[in-house]
């Protein structure tokens, strides 16, 4: 860009209506060359400024150019294009000049700026610079802007002088944004914290599920001679057997008092509680769990679900102090724990096995199967059968537990209800149709064979353990000696789908009926199709008919 298209681009500095002077025609942009009264620091000693005292070749109006010029009139330096000829300006304001780099090539400008145009007053906008683009000065003595600045760089100038303030390093622009992004991100912030809260709130509320407490139906329920044992009575015999009403639940979580902590797992903690003398187990979930938490106490209060062999539910709570939140599952305390352990610490007799293999697949039947009616039961599949999932009784038979899996069959819509939480059975226990994903998901049965399967591993160890004339096996658990101790699904599905092997049964099983009916059964249970395997029911019958010819009384 030239320097005459600089010019006419900082127009904007020119005052509206400006007119250049007609002076000398020996003026320079560095003064004049007749020098000046008030002492130009380019000005010539011997002579005086254009028009300021008349001219020997006279004039009607004192300039030797016919231009009459006030006496407090300011001159200064001009090289735009209004004052070419001249190379200097009058003005009522102040001198001006600025230093600017465009296309790599230094510019300066010198002109002059009317009073008008010097607003503010202090700081005009005709007098501010632009960081790093062009440096401006203003001046108010003749001839004053004829200094060169220097070139522009991103650190700001020095002050100005004649009480003309520095541009500062933030414009208005700058000055809001820096005020109003602040201000910004406060607001947003509230309005996250506002939103978390009432997430926070909405949450709570619904895990509680419950309306205010009605302190005075307490004693209808909960009178200070009523013990565990009276609860469970009247959850047994109250026809629904749904379990306690849920403000009852709160009132006897509430009041439990932890003991000692019998068991870990994924989900979190169990421990033993007492409440009016009696032992409780309290299944402590940790607040990421919650999903498991609630779909386990949904699936325990169904109705008609109370069962001998089906571990008896209590209460759900949960406990919030602000900081942590606890989620409490409370149920039947069973001394001996899971029959995992129990095998782990005892062998078992012929009529032990039978009891422990009967009550299980009892449990299993009621579980599976569908009661019609007002008051009726859908079918429910427990999805996650082990032996660390089933309790064994203080008369050593068995109850099924831990239902967070589990899925319920609604008959009149067809539909299954499967749980939301991300959570899978675990892998040693898998059947077939698991492993490789052939399982039909749509189909309610589909689920009851897998449970099924895993009853008949859970039988194998069972069987083991039994002593008949002075011999039994250590514990171990299914597939022990194919898979390593926490298998993946893809070796899994090596050994159970593509080799299709299943747990070694001993031929000295088949000397004694009892073992011999049980490796039967269990054979029966582990068909790769599905839909050949036995049912709950029928296996309790067979079972059932055992014990009738061992002379066991379950």
């Amino acid at each position: 860009m030239s320097q005459t298209h600089f010019e006419l681009a900082f127009g904007t500095l020119l005052p509206e209506g400006f007119s250049p002077p007609h002076g000398s025609p020996h003026g320079s942009p560095h003064g004049s060359p007749h020098g000046s009264p008030r002492g130009s620091p380019h000005g010539s000693p011997h002579g005086s400024p254009p028009c300021s005292h008349g001219s020997p070749h006279g004039s009607p109006h004192g300039s030797p150019h016919g231009v009459s010029l006030s006496s407090s009139a300011l001159w200064c330096n001009c090289t735009t294009i209004l004052c070419r000829k001249t190379s200097q300006c009058e003005t009522d304001g102040a001198c001006m000049t600025s230093t600017s780099v465009l296309e790599g090539q230094e510019q300066h400008v010198r002109t002059c700026i009317t009073r008008d145009n010097l607003v503010p007053p202090g700081q005009p906008f005709y007098c501010l610079g632009a960081a790093g683009l062009l440096n401006i000065y203003c001046c108010y003595t003749d001839y004053c802007n004829s200094i060169d600045l220097q070139v522009p760089s991103a650190t700001p100038r020095p002050g100005l002088a004649a009480g003309v303030e520095p541009a500062g390093p933030w414009g208005p622009v700058e000055l809001m944004a820096v005020i109003a992004g602040p201000v910004f991100l406060l607001c947003l912030l509230l309005m996250v914290g506002v939103f978390l809260f009432q997430y926070h709130q909405r949450a709570y509320s619904h895990r509680q599920r419950l309306e205010v407490e009605d302190t005075s139906c307490d004693h209808l329920y909960l009178a200070k001679d009523r013990t565990i044992q009276d609860l469970i009575y009247d959850m047994s015999t109250s026809g629904s057997g749904s379990g306690l009403p849920l403000f009852v639940q709160r009132t006897v979580a509430r009041t439990i008092v932890l003991q000692e902590i019998i068991g870990k797992g994924r989900f979190g903690e169990v421990w033993r509680g007492r409440w009016r003398g009696g032992d409780v187990a309290v299944k402590i979930f940790s607040s990421r769990e919650e999903r498991s938490w609630f779909r386990e106490a949904e699936i325990y209060q169904t109705i008609m679900l109370r069962h001998d062999n089906i571990l008896g539910f209590i209460a759900a709570d949960n406990k919030d102090n602000g900081t942590w939140t606890q989620l409490w599952l409370v149920s039947d305390y069973h001394e001996y724990g899971s029959l995992f352990d129990y095998l782990n610490r005892y062998p078992v007799t012929i009529e032990g096995m039978i009891k422990l293999a009967l009550s299980a697949a009892s449990g299993l039947a009621h579980l599976h199967m569908e009661i019609l009616g007002t008051q009726g039961k859908p079918g429910i599949a427990h999805r996650d059968l082990k032996s660390k999932n089933i309790l064994v009784k203080k008369n050593c038979t068995c109850a099924m537990a831990d239902l967070g899996l589990a899925v319920r069959h609604d008959s009149h819509s067809d539909t299954i209800d499967i749980a939301p939480n991300q959570r899978v059975g675990t892998k040693r226990y898998m059947a077939p149709e698991v492993l490789d994903e052939s399982i039909n998901m749509m189909h309610f049965d589909s689920f009851k064979c897998a449970d099924i399967y895993a009853l008949g591993l859970v039988y194998w160890e069972i069987a083991r353990r039994c002593h008949s004339g002075g011999v039994h096996e250590e514990y171990q658990l299914p597939y022990f000696d194919l898979v390593p101790s926490d298998p993946s699904i893809e070796e899994m599905r090596k050994v159970v789908c593509d080799q299709k092997l299943r747990p070694n049964v001993p031929n000295w099983w088949q000397s004694h009926e009892a073992l011999r009916v049980m490796a039967k059964v269990m054979r029966e249970c582990w068909y790769s199709n599905g839909a050949a395997r036995l049912t709950a029911l029928r296996i309790k019958k067979t079972l059932s008919q055992l014990s009738v010819q061992e002379d066991i009384k379950v």
